[in-house]
């Protein structure tokens, strides 16, 4: 998703020109003919987020100055670029020491506003990640720091919301890299133990033979090694949250005394005869299907229904694709600040290029390649280049013969239809090529109606072609392919599991709502 930029002007001319602008420039414009116009949008009941705002300094209702202290006393930090037909040294320090960010003199110059709004949504990225950073090290994120703006999240972010009142126990579900643990420390900095620690544990990277240690503690003297009295991760959260990561690869004696830790409140120091109690609030994730470990018999039943309380399930990257963009901003401004070097954003066309990418690593995979591109980068903005593992993957593949439904010719000619030569395997779309090639116009999307051996192709075939496309074209959105096939969404789940379409193309109908209960 385009960022979006507010134009804020009483002259309609102006604001067209403006609007034309910064459309140009790749990003989405929004615009208000005054300053009440303005903060109804920002401030309104239903608010909308603005990145920019490009605000006239000059206006008959509510100036510039008022507007900026009206966004100021409601909190919204959001850079302003003021714009005025008087250049006076005055009105440029009243309006820096407004809060506007930078001062452009009528009419600016596409070169100067472009200039300014780059260096202005770079600022601003800058500023939030380094924030976000700062709370993440405290222990005081909060779920206003969960960077998203797919509808796809929204489900998460509510049952997230709800659960931080309450100690009540969290399974956070979804793939590796979709940030279950940023999510596990919003859930912590938003609840009322957020001045008490928060404690990580990946019980994926626990030694089999030190689990009980690490989360229990040990006395000294308790096995070969322990010169030194431990406490264990339970006891270094007291008060706090403990977040168990990849809850699924505990090993079967560490479930045991988990699930007694869980229901007495106390654990047992390994060596100890006396027990420790503990007010600790439990949040786990994990990548595998719980319930699918628990019929395997490798995950404890009585452990799951402890930890499977409230579970939140985390989209993948490939189902909210309105977050890479935003994702990407962020990741720009934090590694390029760590790195020393000065880059102001994506050149036109790359974010669409990495949107169209399915990410099966999901944001950790995002990250990763974001910091490639930054320390490849030779130039003030990222190019397309300097992502070639995405570029190599999200290649089009080579077209194969079809014939385009709409544009079959109502007769054909006689020899369209003679035998090939001998040993020569020529589809019904070839022969239509080779009597007429406008026929065959790759603009458009294509279907094969026959096979390799100028059969036509099974119904349950075309139709699985016909899903497998839909669900790229509209990036993995089952309730946009189920509204555009004209078909009930459990309607489509049931064909792509009786086309075996679904671990195909990676989709899990569990994972695209949220139990809010």
């Amino acid at each position: 998703m385009s960022q979006v930029v507010l134009i804020v002007d009483d002259d309609p001319v102006q604001r067209r020109l403006l609007e034309a602008m910064v459309e140009r420039f790749g990003y989405r414009a929004l615009t208000a003919d005054g300053g009440d116009a303005a903060l109804a949008l920002v401030l309104g009941d239903k608010p909308t987020p603005v990145d920019c705002v490009i605000l006239d300094l000059v206006m008959p209702d509510l100036d510039g100055l008022g507007v900026m202290s009206r966004l100021r006393q409601a909190g919204i930090d959001v850079p302003v670029i003021v714009q005025t037909a008087h250049g006076g040294i005055d009105n440029v320090v009243s309006a820096m020491r407004a809060g506007a960010i930078d001062f452009v003199v009528k009419p600016a110059s596409p070169e100067r506003l472009d200039v300014s709004l780059r260096n202005a949504l770079a600022t601003k990225a800058l500023a939030g990640e380094l924030q976000r950073v700062k709370r993440s090290r405290d222990g005081t994120l909060t779920l206003d720091d969960v960077i998203t703006r797919s509808p796809a999240m929204e489900p998460a972010i509510k049952s997230a919301q709800k659960t931080a009142t309450s100690d009540i126990p969290v399974l956070l579900e979804g793939e590796s890299g979709v940030g279950k643990e940023l999510m596990a420390r919003a859930i912590h900095g938003s609840s009322a133990r957020r001045a008490k620690p928060f404690i990580a544990v990946n019980c994926g990277a626990l030694p089999e033979n030190l689990v009980e240690s690490i989360l229990f503690g040990h006395e000294k003297g308790a096995f070969t090694g322990a010169t030194e009295k431990h406490t264990g991760k339970f006891v270094e959260a007291d008060g706090g949250t403990l977040f168990l990561d990849e809850v699924g690869e505990l090993p079967p004696a560490a479930q045991v005394k988990l699930l007694r830790a869980l229901q007495e409140n106390e654990v047992e120091p390994v060596g100890s005869r006396k027990t420790v109690k503990v007010d600790v609030r439990i949040i786990s994730a994990t990548n595998r299907d719980l319930i699918a470990e628990v019929k395997a018999g490798r995950f404890r039943e009585d452990l799951f229904y402890r930890l499977h309380v409230f579970p939140i399930t985390i989209p993948p990257l490939r189902q909210r694709p309105e977050d890479i963009a935003e994702l990407t901003k962020h990741f720009v401004a934090r590694i390029a600040a760590e790195q020393g070097k000065r880059i102001r954003g994506l050149d036109a066309g790359t974010l669409e290029h990495l949107t169209g990418y399915r990410w099966p690593g999901n944001v950790r995979q995002l990250e990763n390649a974001v910091y490639r591109a930054v320390v490849l980068a030779d130039r003030d903005t990222i190019g397309r280049d300097e992502f070639p593992l995405v570029a190599a993957n999200a290649a089009p593949r080579a077209a194969i013969p079809t014939i385009e439904l709409d544009s079959a010719p109502q007769t054909a000619p006689d020899h369209m239809f003679e035998a090939p030569a001998d040993g020569e395997h020529v589809s019904l779309a070839e022969r239509l090529h080779r009597v007429n090639p406008a026929a065959m116009t790759p603009a458009q999307p294509m279907l094969a109606l026959t096979d390799a051996h100028n059969d036509v192709r099974a119904l349950e075939d075309i139709e699985r072609e016909v899903i497998r496309f839909a669900i790229t074209h509209y990036r993995g959105q089952m309730s946009e392919v189920a509204r555009r096939l004209k078909i009930g969404r459990s309607t489509l789940y049931r064909k792509l599991e009786s086309l075996q379409l679904d671990s195909e193309s990676g989709e899990a109908p569990v994972n695209e709502s949220v139990d809010a209960g």
